[in-house]
């Protein structure tokens, strides 16, 4: 440590990589506090090397305990995993939501996946969430979730709505992208719809002020609106996306959607590098089914990301092999991107024939958020492949495969 003070041409190395970096211990004493540690080879001569000159500052800030700030962290971005096995909170759900669970529990116990799930019966007609899954989602931190039903009318609230309000799960992202092999009307597609998923007409906040007279309040917040654009374009930033979009009605509700577009241009200045375009949601709609190549990533308020969400997905090959995740500062629920209502489809149930492709490319995103980027990796490349080969289809894909025969043909493929 004294070495260190002083600056002398002897550098200790913290524990980041260098291909520069050797092994040395002064002696095999294990009391001796610099036994073992790693010296830097190359600067024993001379200090004055740009790498030693950036070292110096961050190992005297380790040395008198004081941690170098983190510059920018993001939910969905690839990073080594430590190999720690962690334990998932897993909601099978309604309808089709066991079948294809069940397909991810498979293909994880195949690929010996460092993941334990910790399941819950979780169903759409409870009037709440259950306190102990919330609890176990708030010490998991991740959670895997199938489809819940949400009755129509009747006044009981969506479950998936209570869910992201309870652990405030204030972004969801769905990637609506073509596959090779899966034949489309448009080529080229490659859209991440992020959406806010807090406010706007999903508040809830609804009464009926006479007879025949119902209230519902579209609620857009400054704050909601800002934190949803920075995570746009935060994730375009990281991922080398070259453009955002921001999709609103503001030529109509000019306080609540122009808010949200104030946020968005706010935050756009902060992000140079990145395009920021701005369309209306109607024009959007019809620019996605005519030229949904042009568009990168998108930031949407609430509904109108469910809209332009499923129109993607049903551009890009169908609901039921986009991905998706619903995300927070602290927690991340990751379910079928888009679900477009085949959730509680009895057919489905019945033959045996959901598709399982979107809530395995879903795991394979929660891998790449726990850390385990190489079991995301094989997932991907095994689902892709089996798409490619075009041997095991369900129905929504033009084949007749069930769902455990796409489950066999992914884990056969496993690298």
């Amino acid at each position: 440590f004294q070495l260190l003070k002083s600056q002398s041409p002897l550098h200790l190395c913290n524990y980041y990589s260098f291909p520069t970096c050797k092994h040395y211990s002064l002696n095999q004493n294990p009391n001796n506090p610099l036994s073992s540690f790693i010296f830097f080879t190359s600067l024993i001569k001379s200090n004055q090397t740009p790498m030693a000159r950036r070292s110096l500052p961050i190992l005297k800030q380790l040395l008198h305990g004081q941690h170098p700030p983190l510059s920018r962290s993001v939910t969905y971005m690839p990073r080594p995993g430590d190999g720690a096995p962690r334990t998932v909170t897993l909601i099978p759900g309604d309808g089709i939501g066991p079948l294809v669970t069940g397909a991810v529990e498979q293909v994880m116990e195949a690929m010996h996946a460092p993941i334990f799930f910790e399941k819950f019966e979780v169903h759409g007609d409870m009037k709440t969430i259950p306190t102990e899954v919330l609890e176990s989602i708030r010490k998991n931190k991740v959670c895997l979730k199938g489809g819940l039903n949400t009755p129509m009318g009747g006044g009981v609230s969506s479950l998936n709505v209570q869910l992201r309000k309870e652990l405030d799960l204030y972004a969801s992202l769905v990637n609506c992208i073509n596959f090779p092999g899966l034949v489309t009307r448009h080529e080229n597609v490659d859209i991440v719809v992020i959406r806010e998923n807090t406010e706007g007409e999903y508040a809830g906040l609804e009464h009926e002020v006479v007879p025949g007279v119902v209230e519902s309040l579209k609620v857009i917040t400054k704050f909601c609106s800002e934190r949803i654009a920075k995570y746009a374009f935060e994730y375009a930033y990281l991922n080398n996306r070259k453009t955002v979009t921001a999709v609103h009605k503001a030529n109509i509700m000019k306080l609540a959607d122009g808010l949200f577009l104030e946020s968005c241009r706010e935050i756009a200045s902060k992000y140079p590098s990145i395009k920021y375009n701005e369309i209306i949601v109607d024009n959007c709609c019809m620019q996605l089914v005519s030229k949904p190549e042009q568009f990168d990533v998108m930031v949407t308020p609430n509904l109108y990301g469910n809209l332009v969400a499923n129109t993607a997905a049903g551009i890009a090959g169908g609901t039921g092999v986009m991905p998706g995740g619903n995300v927070g500062a602290d927690h991340a629920v990751f379910e079928q991107g888009a679900s477009a209502g085949n959730v509680g489809k009895q057919k489905f149930v019945e033959r045996k024939t959901a598709n399982p492709v979107a809530l395995l490319l879903s795991s394979a995103m929660m891998l790449r958020h726990l850390q385990f980027p190489s079991f995301a990796d094989r997932l991907e490349n095994s689902v892709k492949h089996v798409i490619l080969e075009g041997k095991y289809r369900t129905k929504d894909l033009g084949g007749n495969s069930t769902t455990q025969e796409v489950v066999d043909a992914v884990i056969a493929n496993l690298g």
